[in-house]
């Protein structure tokens, strides 16, 4: 008896779109594979400048966007599984980029003093 082996090779990402509404990625499979954009919140408030600039990782199993710190798997895409990033940690992540955003643009942290100066003025 014979056995018959078939080698299934997992699809792969080959090139990826992000536009108002939808990332969209080409695997080297010749699928297109979209989903929406709402599903991947770091890139929803991302500017297009940051979508844009994306990288394959991991000989095409999964995306990188460097400027949003946000990973997407190839496997996930395919199989609908949206953003697995909690509320807490978004939260967080938009907070920290408002403040990134402040110090890039030049604007100055404003410090209270810790104690106010008291204005005496004596009439002698």
């Amino acid at each position: 008896m014979s056995s018959l082996s078939i080698r299934v090779q997992e699809p792969r990402a080959q090139r990826v779109t992000v536009t108002e509404d939808s990332v969209v990625v080409d695997l080297t499979d010749g699928r297109t594979v979209s989903t929406p954009l709402a599903w991947y919140p770091r890139l929803l408030h991302g500017t297009l400048e940051e979508r844009d600039n994306w990288r394959l990782i991991g000989s095409g199993e999964g995306v990188h966007w460097p400027d949003l710190d946000e990973d997407l798997s190839i496997d996930s895409l395919i199989s609908g599984r949206p953003s697995g990033e909690s509320q807490e940690s978004l939260k967080r992540w938009l907070e920290d980029r408002k403040v990134r955003a402040g110090r890039a643009s030049g604007e100055k942290a404003v410090r209270k003093p810790a104690h106010p100066q008291r204005a005496a003025s004596r009439h002698h």
